[in-house]
């Protein structure tokens, strides 16, 4: 497979090298020094462009993917206000893009959890419930991506919760998400149900850009051949 890759910092670098260990050709890189790049022929060849920019940067990306007829997996967050903007490009202009909020295998596993266990926290209102999410400090969006998932997997879930605010619940319906940014921490996420009696939390730690590399990669190949709006429950089967 063919594989352009859009930002070329950590998680660009981590991709490359796992993507060659896959058998994969890396045939374009394009950065913020070379936007020019979308224009190549290198870069139109690809099967599938695998984007980890800024929320800034993202849309006007995925729009210069559409333009060169190059599918997208898209491993930026912050930027869901143009969601119905790629959703109708994938429909009315048979545009291929594949988003999820986290690329680790292990992640979207938590994320079957946490919804398995707010299923069940439903049933005992005594218990509060509250997230607490670290990244580095290079990161821009707060909460994150997967920190909004998590918690809108639990709205489903729990009828006493109808939104999440950042930081502090506003009213008694919402649920507080906790953002620290500290080090260069890959990502930790924890959830907490609370009651007089005790506490039950769930939590995921990263220990490496890896397994985001990694299931980022997984889905380029899952992307390939396709078409339309794809995300991690169409490739995984839990």
């Amino acid at each position: 497979m063919k594989i352009a890759l859009i930002g070329y910092g950590k998680m660009g670098k981590e991709i490359e090298r796992i993507a060659q260990d896959r058998g994969h050709f890396i045939v374009s890189i394009v950065d913020e020094n070379n936007l020019a790049e979308f224009d190549s022929p290198a870069f139109k060849s690809a099967d599938v462009a695998i984007e980890f920019t800024t929320p800034a940067s993202a849309m006007n990306n995925y729009r210069k993917c559409f333009a060169a007829q190059v599918p997208v997996v898209a491993g930026t967050t912050g930027w869901l206000e143009y969601l119905p903007e790629v959703k109708e490009a994938c429909e009315k202009n048979s545009q291929t893009f594949f988003y999820a909020s986290n690329y680790s295998l292990g992640v979207n596993i938590f994320f079957a959890v946490n919804k398995y266990l707010a299923k069940i926290m439903n049933q005992f209102p005594d218990y509060t419930v509250r997230m607490e999410e670290t990244h580095h400090i290079h990161k821009l969006d707060a909460p994150s991506g997967t920190a909004i998932t998590l918690a809108e997997g639990i709205i489903e879930n729990v009828d006493r919760k109808s939104d999440w605010h950042l930081e502090t619940e506003m009213k008694p319906t919402d649920l507080a998400i906790h953002c620290i940014r500290e080090g260069e921490v890959p990502g930790i996420h924890e959830i907490f149900y609370e009651s007089e009696a005790d506490v039950i939390s769930i939590k995921h730690d990263a220990k490496n850009r890896k397994g985001f590399a990694l299931g980022a990669v997984l889905a380029a190949e899952f992307t390939c051949g396709k078409k339309g709006f794809l995300g991690m429950e169409d490739m995984l089967n839990f």
